[in-house]
Protein backbone atom coordinates (compact mmCIF):
# COMPACT_ATOMS: atom_id res chain seq x y z
CA UNK A 1 0.00 0.00 0.00
CA UNK A 2 1.54 3.14 -0.96
CA UNK A 3 -1.36 5.26 0.43
CA UNK A 4 -1.99 5.59 3.75
CA UNK A 5 -4.96 3.56 4.64
CA UNK A 6 -8.46 5.11 4.87
CA UNK A 7 -11.68 2.97 4.83
CA UNK A 8 -15.02 4.26 5.83
CA UNK A 9 -18.21 2.88 7.49
CA UNK A 10 -21.17 4.92 5.84
CA UNK A 11 -24.44 3.29 7.38
CA UNK A 12 -28.23 4.65 6.41
CA UNK A 13 -29.85 6.36 9.59
CA UNK A 14 -33.23 4.61 8.47
CA UNK A 15 -32.69 2.68 12.02
CA UNK A 16 -30.92 1.42 14.46
CA UNK A 17 -27.80 -0.11 13.85
CA UNK A 18 -28.10 -4.19 12.77
CA UNK A 19 -25.60 -6.45 13.53
CA UNK A 20 -24.30 -7.02 10.30
CA UNK A 21 -23.50 -3.28 9.78
CA UNK A 22 -21.72 -3.13 13.22
CA UNK A 23 -19.76 -6.45 11.80
CA UNK A 24 -18.70 -4.25 8.89
CA UNK A 25 -18.03 -1.22 11.04
CA UNK A 26 -15.61 -3.53 13.08
CA UNK A 27 -13.65 -4.75 10.26
CA UNK A 28 -13.16 -1.44 8.88
CA UNK A 29 -12.24 -0.71 12.08
CA UNK A 30 -10.17 -3.83 12.69
CA UNK A 31 -8.17 -3.04 8.96
CA UNK A 32 -7.63 0.88 9.81
CA UNK A 33 -6.35 -0.12 12.97
CA UNK A 34 -3.85 -2.47 12.04
CA UNK A 35 -2.50 -0.82 9.24
CA UNK A 36 -2.41 2.35 11.42
CA UNK A 37 -5.06 4.18 9.18
CA UNK A 38 -7.86 6.35 9.43
CA UNK A 39 -11.57 5.34 10.27
CA UNK A 40 -14.15 7.53 8.31
CA UNK A 41 -17.80 7.38 9.78
CA UNK A 42 -19.81 8.79 7.04
CA UNK A 43 -23.89 9.24 7.33
CA UNK A 44 -25.75 8.28 4.18
CA UNK A 45 -28.90 10.72 5.00
CA UNK A 46 -30.36 10.99 1.83
CA UNK A 47 -33.54 9.27 1.89
CA UNK A 48 -35.75 11.84 3.43
CA UNK A 49 -38.63 9.91 4.47
CA UNK A 50 -36.84 7.44 6.56
CA UNK A 51 -33.36 8.84 7.50
CA UNK A 52 -33.74 10.74 11.06
CA UNK A 53 -31.25 12.28 13.48
CA UNK A 54 -32.76 9.84 16.09
CA UNK A 55 -31.43 7.16 14.46
CA UNK A 56 -27.98 8.70 13.69
CA UNK A 57 -27.61 8.95 17.54
CA UNK A 58 -28.61 5.57 18.03
CA UNK A 59 -25.44 4.89 15.42
CA UNK A 60 -23.45 6.38 17.17
CA UNK A 61 -24.37 4.98 20.90
CA UNK A 62 -23.76 1.59 19.15
CA UNK A 63 -20.42 2.32 18.05
CA UNK A 64 -19.08 3.91 20.95
CA UNK A 65 -20.84 1.05 23.23
CA UNK A 66 -18.78 -1.12 21.08
CA UNK A 67 -15.59 0.65 21.61
CA UNK A 68 -15.61 1.33 17.94
CA UNK A 69 -13.69 4.78 17.38
CA UNK A 70 -13.84 6.76 14.31
CA UNK A 71 -11.06 9.17 13.38
CA UNK A 72 -13.49 11.54 11.40
CA UNK A 73 -16.91 11.73 11.28
CA UNK A 74 -19.65 14.14 11.56
CA UNK A 75 -19.70 14.34 15.69
CA UNK A 76 -16.17 14.75 15.47
CA UNK A 77 -15.39 16.69 11.83
CA UNK A 78 -12.04 15.73 10.17
CA UNK A 79 -10.23 17.29 6.73
CA UNK A 80 -12.53 15.99 3.97
CA UNK A 81 -16.05 16.95 5.56
CA UNK A 82 -19.42 17.43 5.87
CA UNK A 83 -19.94 13.27 6.56
CA UNK A 84 -22.77 13.78 5.99
CA UNK A 85 -24.58 13.10 2.75
CA UNK A 86 -27.06 15.76 2.77
CA UNK A 87 -24.43 18.40 3.53
CA UNK A 88 -22.23 17.44 0.38
CA UNK A 89 -24.14 19.19 -1.99
CA UNK A 90 -22.06 21.14 -3.39
CA UNK A 91 -19.23 18.66 -3.85
CA UNK A 92 -21.85 16.89 -5.97
CA UNK A 93 -22.32 19.80 -8.03
CA UNK A 94 -18.86 19.87 -8.67
CA UNK A 95 -18.31 16.29 -10.20
CA UNK A 96 -21.22 16.57 -12.19
CA UNK A 97 -19.50 19.60 -13.62
CA UNK A 98 -16.51 17.64 -14.22
CA UNK A 99 -17.95 15.19 -16.06
CA UNK A 100 -19.79 17.85 -17.95
CA UNK A 101 -16.47 18.86 -18.79
CA UNK A 102 -14.98 15.81 -19.52
CA UNK A 103 -17.92 14.70 -22.02
CA UNK A 104 -18.67 11.97 -19.63
CA UNK A 105 -22.54 12.93 -19.23
CA UNK A 106 -25.15 13.78 -21.15
CA UNK A 107 -28.99 15.40 -20.35
CA UNK A 108 -31.56 12.94 -20.46
CA UNK A 109 -35.04 14.59 -21.45
CA UNK A 110 -37.30 10.86 -20.72
CA UNK A 111 -40.14 11.17 -18.75
CA UNK A 112 -40.43 8.69 -15.70
CA UNK A 113 -43.61 7.54 -17.68
CA UNK A 114 -41.61 6.97 -21.05
CA UNK A 115 -39.45 5.13 -19.33
CA UNK A 116 -41.69 2.82 -17.84
CA UNK A 117 -43.14 2.74 -21.22
CA UNK A 118 -40.14 1.32 -22.50
CA UNK A 119 -39.26 -0.88 -19.93
CA UNK A 120 -42.56 -2.76 -20.41
CA UNK A 121 -42.26 -2.64 -24.33
CA UNK A 122 -38.74 -4.47 -23.74
CA UNK A 123 -39.44 -6.95 -21.39
CA UNK A 124 -42.55 -8.04 -23.84
CA UNK A 125 -40.20 -8.58 -26.84
CA UNK A 126 -37.88 -10.42 -24.55
CA UNK A 127 -35.40 -8.03 -24.72
CA UNK A 128 -32.80 -5.73 -23.10
CA UNK A 129 -35.33 -3.71 -20.60
CA UNK A 130 -32.22 -0.65 -19.38
CA UNK A 131 -32.06 2.12 -20.92
CA UNK A 132 -32.75 2.42 -25.19
CA UNK A 133 -30.10 5.05 -25.14
CA UNK A 134 -32.72 7.95 -26.90
CA UNK A 135 -31.63 10.94 -25.71
CA UNK A 136 -27.80 9.76 -25.93
CA UNK A 137 -28.31 10.21 -29.65
CA UNK A 138 -29.29 13.85 -29.33
CA UNK A 139 -26.31 16.40 -30.17
CA UNK A 140 -24.33 18.12 -27.76
CA UNK A 141 -25.35 21.23 -29.43
CA UNK A 142 -29.44 20.54 -29.43
CA UNK A 143 -29.24 18.84 -25.41
CA UNK A 144 -27.74 22.19 -24.26
CA UNK A 145 -30.54 24.61 -25.91
CA UNK A 146 -32.93 22.39 -24.29
CA UNK A 147 -31.32 22.38 -20.98
CA UNK A 148 -30.95 26.20 -21.51
CA UNK A 149 -34.81 25.89 -22.56
CA UNK A 150 -35.73 24.78 -18.91
CA UNK A 151 -36.28 21.33 -20.43
CA UNK A 152 -36.88 18.85 -17.44
CA UNK A 153 -33.63 16.65 -17.56
CA UNK A 154 -31.74 13.83 -15.50
CA UNK A 155 -28.01 12.93 -16.04
CA UNK A 156 -26.68 9.80 -17.43
CA UNK A 157 -23.26 8.61 -17.70
CA UNK A 158 -21.98 7.64 -21.05
CA UNK A 159 -20.71 4.13 -20.49
CA UNK A 160 -17.75 3.58 -22.82
CA UNK A 161 -18.77 0.25 -24.49
CA UNK A 162 -15.62 -0.22 -26.09
CA UNK A 163 -13.54 -0.48 -22.97
CA UNK A 164 -13.97 -4.33 -22.31
CA UNK A 165 -15.58 -5.98 -19.05
CA UNK A 166 -15.05 -4.08 -15.70
CA UNK A 167 -12.88 -6.56 -13.97
CA UNK A 168 -11.39 -5.67 -10.33
CA UNK A 169 -9.64 -7.78 -7.89
CA UNK A 170 -11.99 -8.37 -5.06
CA UNK A 171 -9.51 -8.34 -1.49
CA UNK A 172 -12.42 -11.59 -0.56
CA UNK A 173 -13.59 -12.80 -3.47
CA UNK A 174 -10.61 -12.56 -5.80
CA UNK A 175 -11.09 -11.22 -9.72
CA UNK A 176 -14.36 -10.22 -10.29
CA UNK A 177 -15.65 -9.57 -13.76
CA UNK A 178 -18.95 -7.96 -15.05
CA UNK A 179 -19.39 -7.49 -19.09
CA UNK A 180 -19.72 -4.26 -19.83
CA UNK A 181 -22.48 -5.08 -22.64
CA UNK A 182 -24.59 -5.29 -19.81
CA UNK A 183 -24.39 -2.30 -17.88
CA UNK A 184 -26.61 0.61 -18.23
CA UNK A 185 -26.50 4.41 -18.89
CA UNK A 186 -26.50 5.04 -15.41
CA UNK A 187 -28.61 8.20 -13.66
CA UNK A 188 -25.72 10.06 -12.27
CA UNK A 189 -28.11 12.93 -11.28
CA UNK A 190 -31.98 12.96 -10.81
CA UNK A 191 -34.22 15.81 -12.30
CA UNK A 192 -34.88 17.35 -9.08
CA UNK A 193 -31.10 18.02 -9.02
CA UNK A 194 -30.28 15.21 -6.45
CA UNK A 195 -27.78 12.70 -6.69
CA UNK A 196 -28.42 8.77 -7.56
CA UNK A 197 -26.40 6.73 -4.71
CA UNK A 198 -23.83 4.95 -7.30
CA UNK A 199 -22.83 8.76 -8.40
CA UNK A 200 -22.61 10.16 -4.14
CA UNK A 201 -21.06 6.95 -3.16
CA UNK A 202 -18.18 7.81 -5.55
CA UNK A 203 -17.50 11.11 -5.26
CA UNK A 204 -17.75 10.69 -1.18
CA UNK A 205 -14.86 7.77 -1.66
CA UNK A 206 -13.18 10.16 -4.11
CA UNK A 207 -12.99 13.57 -2.29
CA UNK A 208 -12.59 11.42 1.25
CA UNK A 209 -9.60 9.60 -0.02
CA UNK A 210 -10.73 6.59 0.93
CA UNK A 211 -8.28 3.44 -0.40
CA UNK A 212 -10.16 0.48 0.35
CA UNK A 213 -14.33 -0.02 0.53
CA UNK A 214 -15.39 -2.98 2.85
CA UNK A 215 -19.11 -3.64 2.51
CA UNK A 216 -21.32 -6.25 2.09
CA UNK A 217 -22.06 -8.50 -0.83
CA UNK A 218 -25.41 -6.99 -1.75
CA UNK A 219 -23.22 -4.33 -2.76
CA UNK A 220 -21.32 -6.07 -5.94
CA UNK A 221 -23.45 -5.47 -8.32
CA UNK A 222 -22.75 -1.34 -7.58
CA UNK A 223 -19.33 -1.89 -7.88
CA UNK A 224 -18.63 -1.78 -11.66
CA UNK A 225 -21.04 1.11 -11.95
CA UNK A 226 -19.10 3.13 -8.78
CA UNK A 227 -15.83 1.65 -11.19
CA UNK A 228 -16.76 3.76 -14.35
CA UNK A 229 -18.05 7.16 -12.17
CA UNK A 230 -14.83 6.78 -10.86
CA UNK A 231 -12.94 6.41 -14.26
CA UNK A 232 -15.55 9.33 -15.83
CA UNK A 233 -13.61 11.84 -13.19
CA UNK A 234 -10.20 10.22 -13.98
CA UNK A 235 -9.86 9.23 -10.89
CA UNK A 236 -8.04 5.78 -9.16
CA UNK A 237 -10.75 3.54 -8.05
CA UNK A 238 -10.17 2.04 -4.38
CA UNK A 239 -9.60 -1.22 -3.10
CA UNK A 240 -12.57 -3.40 -2.89
CA UNK A 241 -13.18 -6.29 -0.38
CA UNK A 242 -17.19 -7.57 -0.13
CA UNK A 243 -18.13 -9.28 2.96
CA UNK A 244 -20.70 -12.56 2.70
CA UNK A 245 -23.75 -11.89 4.29
CA UNK A 246 -25.11 -13.23 7.85
CA UNK A 247 -27.40 -15.78 8.15
CA UNK A 248 -29.52 -17.30 10.96
CA UNK A 249 -29.59 -20.69 11.62
CA UNK A 250 -32.02 -21.39 9.21
CA UNK A 251 -30.18 -20.32 6.49
CA UNK A 252 -31.48 -17.76 5.61
CA UNK A 253 -30.17 -13.56 5.99
CA UNK A 254 -30.28 -12.82 9.12
CA UNK A 255 -33.74 -10.84 10.19
CA UNK A 256 -36.26 -10.22 12.77
CA UNK A 257 -37.55 -13.29 12.63
CA UNK A 258 -34.61 -14.90 14.24
CA UNK A 259 -34.79 -12.15 17.28
CA UNK A 260 -32.88 -9.12 18.18
CA UNK A 261 -31.04 -7.63 15.26
CA UNK A 262 -30.03 -4.43 16.53
CA UNK A 263 -26.75 -3.87 18.84
CA UNK A 264 -28.98 -1.38 21.29
CA UNK A 265 -30.86 -4.47 21.47
CA UNK A 266 -28.52 -6.85 22.24
CA UNK A 267 -26.60 -4.30 24.92
CA UNK A 268 -30.63 -4.24 26.72
CA UNK A 269 -30.95 -8.20 26.61
CA UNK A 270 -27.25 -7.88 29.02
CA UNK A 271 -24.38 -8.67 26.93
CA UNK A 272 -21.08 -7.00 27.24
CA UNK A 273 -19.88 -4.55 24.57
CA UNK A 274 -16.48 -7.25 24.53
CA UNK A 275 -17.85 -9.94 24.07
CA UNK A 276 -20.25 -9.07 21.32
CA UNK A 277 -17.10 -7.23 19.43
CA UNK A 278 -15.68 -10.79 20.45
CA UNK A 279 -18.45 -12.56 18.52
CA UNK A 280 -18.93 -9.74 15.25
CA UNK A 281 -14.88 -10.61 14.70
CA UNK A 282 -15.51 -14.64 14.00
CA UNK A 283 -18.59 -13.73 11.85
CA UNK A 284 -16.37 -14.82 8.79
CA UNK A 285 -12.92 -14.16 10.18
CA UNK A 286 -10.85 -16.31 11.92
CA UNK A 287 -7.66 -16.03 13.89
CA UNK A 288 -6.05 -19.34 13.51
CA UNK A 289 -9.51 -21.74 13.04
CA UNK A 290 -9.44 -22.36 16.88
CA UNK A 291 -9.17 -19.51 19.15
CA UNK A 292 -12.83 -18.11 20.03
CA UNK A 293 -11.60 -15.48 23.15
CA UNK A 294 -10.00 -12.37 21.30
CA UNK A 295 -9.92 -9.30 22.84
CA UNK A 296 -9.64 -6.40 20.94
CA UNK A 297 -5.94 -5.92 21.01
CA UNK A 298 -5.16 -9.37 19.58
CA UNK A 299 -7.94 -8.51 17.06
CA UNK A 300 -6.24 -5.42 15.93
CA UNK A 301 -2.86 -7.29 15.84
CA UNK A 302 -3.86 -9.96 13.74
CA UNK A 303 -6.91 -8.77 11.53
CA UNK A 304 -6.36 -9.52 7.58
CA UNK A 305 -8.74 -9.50 4.47
CA UNK A 306 -6.89 -12.48 3.84
CA UNK A 307 -8.64 -14.12 6.47
CA UNK A 308 -12.18 -13.45 6.09
CA UNK A 309 -14.07 -16.11 4.47
CA UNK A 310 -16.33 -15.98 1.55
CA UNK A 311 -19.03 -18.08 2.92
CA UNK A 312 -21.95 -16.82 4.55
CA UNK A 313 -21.89 -16.41 8.32
CA UNK A 314 -24.02 -18.06 10.59
CA UNK A 315 -25.13 -16.14 13.66
CA UNK A 316 -25.51 -18.42 16.61
CA UNK A 317 -27.45 -16.65 19.76
CA UNK A 318 -26.29 -20.04 22.09
CA UNK A 319 -22.65 -19.74 21.23
CA UNK A 320 -22.94 -15.74 21.63
CA UNK A 321 -24.59 -16.36 24.87
CA UNK A 322 -22.33 -18.69 26.16
CA UNK A 323 -19.43 -16.44 24.72
CA UNK A 324 -20.79 -13.91 27.01
CA UNK A 325 -20.66 -15.69 30.09
CA UNK A 326 -17.23 -16.54 29.52
CA UNK A 327 -16.25 -12.76 29.55
CA UNK A 328 -18.15 -11.98 32.59
CA UNK A 329 -16.49 -15.30 34.35
CA UNK A 330 -13.08 -13.87 33.54
CA UNK A 331 -13.77 -9.88 34.20
CA UNK A 332 -12.13 -8.69 37.44
CA UNK A 333 -14.13 -8.21 40.54
CA UNK A 334 -13.83 -4.92 40.37
CA UNK A 335 -14.98 -4.68 37.28
CA UNK A 336 -18.06 -6.84 37.55
CA UNK A 337 -18.83 -5.14 40.78
CA UNK A 338 -19.02 -1.66 38.39
CA UNK A 339 -21.14 -3.39 35.71
CA UNK A 340 -23.00 -5.14 38.16
CA UNK A 341 -23.97 -1.60 40.30
CA UNK A 342 -25.03 -0.29 37.11
CA UNK A 343 -27.86 -2.61 36.35
CA UNK A 344 -29.13 -2.36 39.99
CA UNK A 345 -29.29 1.12 39.68
CA UNK A 346 -31.37 1.06 36.50
CA UNK A 347 -33.82 -1.25 38.31
CA UNK A 348 -33.69 1.20 41.07
CA UNK A 349 -32.91 -1.25 43.12
CA UNK A 350 -29.03 0.57 44.20
CA UNK A 351 -28.54 4.07 44.88
CA UNK A 352 -25.22 5.63 43.30
CA UNK A 353 -24.51 6.20 47.78
CA UNK A 354 -25.23 3.09 48.51
CA UNK A 355 -22.97 1.15 46.39
CA UNK A 356 -20.43 3.62 47.43
CA UNK A 357 -21.06 2.98 51.02
CA UNK A 358 -22.27 -0.91 50.15
CA UNK A 359 -18.93 -1.41 48.12
CA UNK A 360 -17.37 -4.51 50.49
CA UNK A 361 -20.31 -6.30 50.39
CA UNK A 362 -21.11 -5.75 46.29
CA UNK A 363 -17.73 -7.14 46.63
CA UNK A 364 -18.58 -10.13 48.18
CA UNK A 365 -22.05 -10.47 46.45
CA UNK A 366 -20.16 -10.56 43.02
CA UNK A 367 -18.59 -13.85 42.65
CA UNK A 368 -21.64 -15.54 43.46
CA UNK A 369 -23.57 -13.99 40.77
CA UNK A 370 -20.71 -13.66 38.24
CA UNK A 371 -20.07 -17.64 38.11
CA UNK A 372 -23.88 -18.44 37.28
CA UNK A 373 -24.99 -15.79 34.99
CA UNK A 374 -24.63 -15.59 30.71
CA UNK A 375 -25.99 -12.54 30.61
CA UNK A 376 -26.20 -8.98 32.87
CA UNK A 377 -30.01 -9.33 32.76
CA UNK A 378 -29.90 -12.41 34.50
CA UNK A 379 -28.63 -10.32 37.30
CA UNK A 380 -31.85 -8.47 39.03
CA UNK A 381 -34.21 -11.54 39.48
CA UNK A 382 -31.02 -13.19 40.75
CA UNK A 383 -30.54 -10.81 43.70
CA UNK A 384 -33.48 -8.94 44.22
CA UNK A 385 -34.64 -10.68 47.80
CA UNK A 386 -31.30 -8.99 48.68
CA UNK A 387 -32.70 -5.41 47.90
CA UNK A 388 -36.21 -5.68 48.56
CA UNK A 389 -39.15 -7.47 50.50
CA UNK A 390 -40.16 -10.42 47.91
CA UNK A 391 -43.43 -11.83 47.91
CA UNK A 392 -43.01 -16.19 47.77
CA UNK A 393 -43.82 -17.45 43.99
CA UNK A 394 -47.11 -19.43 43.75
CA UNK A 395 -45.00 -22.07 42.12
CA UNK A 396 -42.54 -22.65 44.54
CA UNK A 397 -45.02 -22.20 47.55
CA UNK A 398 -46.84 -25.28 45.98
CA UNK A 399 -43.98 -27.28 45.23
CA UNK A 400 -41.69 -26.79 48.40
CA UNK A 401 -43.57 -25.16 51.02
CA UNK A 402 -46.75 -26.88 50.63
CA UNK A 403 -44.86 -30.30 51.26
CA UNK A 404 -45.35 -31.87 54.67
CA UNK A 405 -43.05 -30.72 57.31
CA UNK A 406 -41.93 -27.45 55.80
CA UNK A 407 -43.16 -25.73 58.57
CA UNK A 408 -40.97 -27.80 61.09
CA UNK A 409 -38.20 -27.35 58.94
CA UNK A 410 -38.63 -23.48 58.72
CA UNK A 411 -39.60 -23.34 62.40
CA UNK A 412 -35.79 -25.14 63.55
CA UNK A 413 -33.71 -22.93 61.04
CA UNK A 414 -35.22 -19.82 62.48
CA UNK A 415 -34.49 -21.46 66.30
CA UNK A 416 -30.94 -22.42 64.85
CA UNK A 417 -30.04 -19.43 62.71
CA UNK A 418 -31.04 -17.01 66.19
CA UNK A 419 -28.58 -19.01 68.75
CA UNK A 420 -25.26 -18.35 66.33
CA UNK A 421 -22.75 -16.32 67.92
CA UNK A 422 -21.18 -15.26 64.82
CA UNK A 423 -23.10 -14.72 61.49
CA UNK A 424 -21.26 -15.89 58.86
CA UNK A 425 -21.79 -18.38 56.21
CA UNK A 426 -19.78 -21.20 57.38
CA UNK A 427 -21.45 -20.83 60.76
CA UNK A 428 -24.66 -20.83 58.63
CA UNK A 429 -24.06 -24.32 57.18
CA UNK A 430 -22.88 -25.80 59.81
CA UNK A 431 -26.12 -25.10 62.03
CA UNK A 432 -28.44 -26.06 59.34
CA UNK A 433 -26.88 -29.10 57.90
CA UNK A 434 -27.60 -30.81 61.05
CA UNK A 435 -31.22 -30.27 61.05
CA UNK A 436 -31.97 -32.35 58.22
CA UNK A 437 -31.38 -35.86 60.12
CA UNK A 438 -33.10 -33.82 63.48
CA UNK A 439 -36.31 -33.89 62.05
CA UNK A 440 -35.98 -36.76 59.83
CA UNK A 441 -36.37 -34.65 56.49
CA UNK A 442 -33.66 -34.94 52.99
CA UNK A 443 -31.23 -32.14 53.18
CA UNK A 444 -33.02 -30.82 50.13
CA UNK A 445 -36.40 -30.46 50.86
CA UNK A 446 -34.93 -28.26 54.03
CA UNK A 447 -32.33 -26.07 52.38
CA UNK A 448 -35.03 -25.94 49.88
CA UNK A 449 -37.87 -24.94 52.23
CA UNK A 450 -35.07 -21.90 53.93
CA UNK A 451 -34.40 -20.84 50.26
CA UNK A 452 -37.24 -20.37 49.02
CA UNK A 453 -38.50 -18.31 52.54
CA UNK A 454 -35.45 -16.01 51.98
CA UNK A 455 -35.56 -15.62 48.33
CA UNK A 456 -39.09 -16.27 46.97
CA UNK A 457 -38.25 -18.72 44.39
CA UNK A 458 -36.43 -21.89 44.08
CA UNK A 459 -33.22 -20.67 42.44
CA UNK A 460 -30.57 -18.22 43.67
CA UNK A 461 -27.13 -18.33 44.53
CA UNK A 462 -25.25 -20.38 47.30
CA UNK A 463 -28.13 -20.52 50.46
CA UNK A 464 -25.44 -20.29 52.86
CA UNK A 465 -23.83 -17.01 51.46
CA UNK A 466 -27.14 -15.75 50.76
CA UNK A 467 -28.26 -15.82 54.03
CA UNK A 468 -24.88 -13.91 55.34
CA UNK A 469 -25.17 -10.91 53.01
CA UNK A 470 -29.29 -10.91 53.62
CA UNK A 471 -28.27 -10.13 57.28
CA UNK A 472 -29.28 -11.95 60.47
CA UNK A 473 -32.82 -10.02 61.36
CA UNK A 474 -34.23 -10.12 57.46
CA UNK A 475 -33.27 -13.26 57.19
CA UNK A 476 -34.92 -14.86 60.35
CA UNK A 477 -37.77 -12.44 59.61
CA UNK A 478 -38.41 -14.44 56.28
CA UNK A 479 -37.85 -17.63 57.66
CA UNK A 480 -40.87 -16.83 60.52
CA UNK A 481 -42.89 -15.46 57.57
CA UNK A 482 -42.56 -18.61 55.20
CA UNK A 483 -43.28 -20.60 58.17
CA UNK A 484 -46.74 -19.46 59.26
CA UNK A 485 -47.66 -20.55 55.71
CA UNK A 486 -46.19 -23.55 55.36
CA UNK A 487 -47.56 -27.14 55.90
CA UNK A 488 -47.10 -29.01 58.94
Amino acid sequence: MTEPVRVRFAPSPTGHLHIGGARTAVYNWAFARRHGGAFVLRIEDTDPERSTEENTQAILRSLAWLGIDHDEGPDVGGPYGPYRQTERAPLYRDALALLQERGAVYPCFCSAEELERKRQEARARGGFAGYDKTCRAISPTDAAARVAAGDPHAWRLKVPFDRGDVVFEDLVRGEMRFPISAIDDLIVVRSDGTPTYNFAVAVDDATMRITHVIRGDDHISNTPKQILVYEAMGVEPPAFAHLSMIWGPDGKRLSKRHGATSVEAYRDMGYLPEALLNYLALLGWSLDGETTIIDRETLIANFSLERVSRNPAIFDSEKLEWLNGVYIREMPREQFVDRMCAVLQDAGLLSPDEAKERREWLLALAPLVSERIKRLDEVVPMVRFLFAEVAVEEKAKDAVLAVAGARSALEEAARALESLEAWQSDAIEAALRALPERLGMKPKAVFQAVRVAITGTTVSPPLFESLELLGRERAIARIEAAARVASD
